[in-house]
């Protein structure tokens, strides 16, 4: 093949290298806050890739195809995607309804009103959709509200999830218990109980030792802070599940919460 005959070849476009609209709360995309580790990854991947065969499968027995409007000289621009609004799409875990119905409001309001984002919840997907409109100033509004949402989905409350659209500092790291140590069975429950506590004193003390937020969902723990603080309440949970003594724990964190106080 010349030279000349490739250059009149009609290029096709590969659409497998466009990012994709949908977030998942275990699934950051880049400028992102939520930090999840691979094996997080690699099991919420399995899970959506299943879901969305299920969405194309409904889509091929209903047989129906678009319609797209014809393409104007203006649109085909290049600089023409800045007027286009843009949305993500959060997924809802089935044991998040029941609070996402009972907490809508509380979501809604910093959304609409401080984002100025369009937000509707989509009963066929079961996902929340958000939709920047031409009232939204800020251009990081859209991954903002999308981190607060995702945020929501991992088990924090609203109140907690809303300082993601307050500072921009603060982030979400999750982890398996399994990825600090190899456990089964028991071993597994016994290090959970050991991060939670009696009646969840352990985690409390942690949490406002280091000032973050915790939440421990199964095997997966969450955490939201900044940077600094989401480490030392890191290192706090690995020395309980490899089997630190909990006063030992409690003392090293009165240590932190001492020096913190000294700090600030």
């Amino acid at each position: 093949m010349t030279a000349a005959e490739a250059q009149d070849m009609p290029m096709e476009m590969d659409d497998s290298n466009l990012p994709n609209p949908t977030i998942d709360p275990s699934n950051p995309l880049q400028g992102s806050r939520i930090i999840q580790s691979n094996s997080i990854q690699k099991e919420d991947a399995a899970t959506a890739t299943n879901s969305d065969n299920e969405e194309m499968q409904e889509d091929e027995q209903q047989n129906q195809q678009p319609t797209f409007q014809k393409l104007t000289p203006s649109a085909s621009k290049p600089n023409s995607h800045a007027n286009k609004s843009e949305y993500r799409r959060i997924r809802c875990p089935a044991h998040r309804y029941t609070p996402l119905r009972s907490s809508w409001e509380q979501l809604l309001t910093p959304l609409v009103e401080y984002l100025q984002l369009q937000v509707r919840f989509n009963t066929r997907t079961r996902s929340v959709e958000i939709k920047t409109s031409r009232h939204t100033l800020d251009t990081s509004a859209l991954q903002k509200g999308a981190d607060f949402i995702g945020a929501f989905m991992l088990g924090f409350e609203p109140q907690d999830a809303v300082a993601l659209l307050r500072l921009d500092d603060l982030y979400i790291e999750s982890f398996q218990v399994t990825d600090v140590k190899i456990l089964r069975g028991d071993h597994l429950s016994r290090a959970i109980g050991r991060v939670a506590g009696q009646d969840g004193k352990t985690r409390f003390a942690i949490e406002n030792a280091t000032r973050t937020r915790i939440v421990i969902a199964d095997s997966r723990i969450h955490l939201l802070g900044s940077y600094g603080n989401i480490r030392l309440a890191r290192n706090a949970i690995c020395d309980l599940i490899l089997g630190a003594p909990p006063g030992k724990v409690y003392n090293n964190m009165r240590n932190v919460a001492k020096r913190m106080n000294e700090r600030y």
